[in-house]
């Protein structure tokens, strides 16, 4: 995969948008998407929004450069990623983006505080910033478990852990997929309100199945689809993220975005929000 690989092509500001150039992924058969080119706005929240299996969370992985080599333990599928994935300053994103995957990745014989330093920990930094961990464990919450192990945290706790330490990354890009879909229906409002809350000014990108949760959260919202698959027009909410659940034209969007996904689409209307 081609990147910049200028001097200063790891210092960024932000925020700065995220820019996909004549991106092509392939994993063992015809492509998932091919010479897909866009732009993330900087600063803004993006949601990925499409059905299983249309290539969502490849394309995230691949943004990430975890895509290199065979993708199953028998290495039958060969994968192949090319293009350039750039911010719009022409920089990479090489220590520069903080990833949450749907599952909490704890570390099961680290604390709450050791998981939220995790980062530090492989950089073999000597001087991690526990005052700046444990803020963040305050903001989240779970200041007071900062000393259990993750089996004594519930879902939607370790889940909290897991966007403690992603933030702890402090990086101006962050990729999500599908970080809040395990938790019951009251702990997913909860972490969904935190997380736009902690992540104001950064680039996010976020896969997700669920319309109600992009509407929610997104600046922007995209539906993935077709072979090779491609980002539709962008469906821009109006209003300030979280937005309440309860608001008739959050729901009324709703209803249109499961009618797109289902290949029903007739036009979507965002006025009201």
């Amino acid at each position: 995969m081609a990147t910049n690989t200028s001097p200063d092509s790891n210092t960024i500001s932000t925020p700065s948008g995220l820019c996909l150039d004549g991106l092509t992924v392939t994993i063992g058969g015809p492509p998932l998407f091919h010479n897909l080119s866009h732009q993330f706005t900087g600063g803004q929240w993006t949601c990925l929004l499409g059905r299983s299996g249309v290539g969502k969370s490849m394309l995230l992985r691949a943004m990430m450069g975890l895509l290199d080599g065979p993708v199953n333990d028998h290495g039958a599928q060969n994968v192949s990623v090319e293009g350039t994935i750039l911010t719009d300053t022409g920089a990479t994103l090489d220590h520069n983006v903080a990833y949450m995957a749907q599952q909490d990745l704890l570390m099961p014989w680290l604390s709450v505080r050791e998981n939220v330093l995790l980062g530090s920990r492989l950089r073999q930094d000597h001087h991690p910033d526990t005052d700046r961990a444990d803020e963040l464990l305050a903001k989240t919450g779970l200041l007071s478990r900062s000393g259990d192990l993750p089996a004594q945290l519930s879902g939607g706790m370790r889940q909290r852990v897991a966007l403690a330490r992603t933030l702890f990354e402090d990086k101006p890009f962050v990729l999500m997929d599908e970080p809040f879909s395990a938790l019951d229906a009251i702990t997913r409002l909860h972490a969904q309100d935190l997380a736009a809350e902690l992540l104001v000014g950064r680039t996010v990108v976020m896969v997700i199945h669920d319309p109600l949760e992009a509407i929610r959260l997104a600046h922007n919202i995209h539906i993935v689809s077709g072979a090779p698959a491609t980002l539709g027009e962008a469906i821009v909410p109006g209003g300030t993220a979280p937005r309440a659940v309860d608001n008739d034209a959050v729901l009324r969007l709703q209803g249109e975005l499961l009618n797109a996904l289902g290949g029903n689409a007739h036009g979507i209307d965002t006025g009201g929000l």
